[in-house]
């Protein structure tokens, strides 16, 4: 049974970093970093070269109800909001090790109609 989580931790681990070796956040264009829990699903603005977090939401602070999708949606409207509010207009979006898919992909299209670019 440990071998089995050990080895799914590892394969996560490289996904991970396959994703973090070719996005980078800077001031200008900060990284959008999306983890998406099992509780909860959180979503960080961050820039790379100064090691900061500009902007922090999580799921269950933006929308009480609704399906999951249509939450993770809302998440991205409330950071793409917030973030023109900061003055980011163009960001780098890191799913971490998740796919392109789902809840993931609702954020990214939230944060699109928000007015920002990926």
């Amino acid at each position: 049974m440990a071998n089995k989580q050990v080895a799914k931790k590892q394969a996560q681990d490289r996904r991970r970093e396959r994703v973090r070796a070719k996005v980078d956040g800077t001031a200008d264009r900060p990284r959008v970093s999306v983890f998406r829990g099992s509780r909860d699903m959180y979503v960080q603005l961050i820039d790379d070269v100064n090691q900061t977090t500009i902007l922090a939401l999580k799921l269950s602070a933006v929308k009480k109800s609704g399906r999951p999708v249509e939450r993770a949606h809302e998440l991205g409207l409330q950071l793409a909001s917030a973030a023109l509010a900061k003055g980011v207009k163009t960001v780098v979006f890191d799913r971490n090790r998740f796919q392109y898919h789902g809840r993931v992909k609702a954020v990214a299209e939230g944060l699109r109609e928000g007015g920002l670019t990926l």
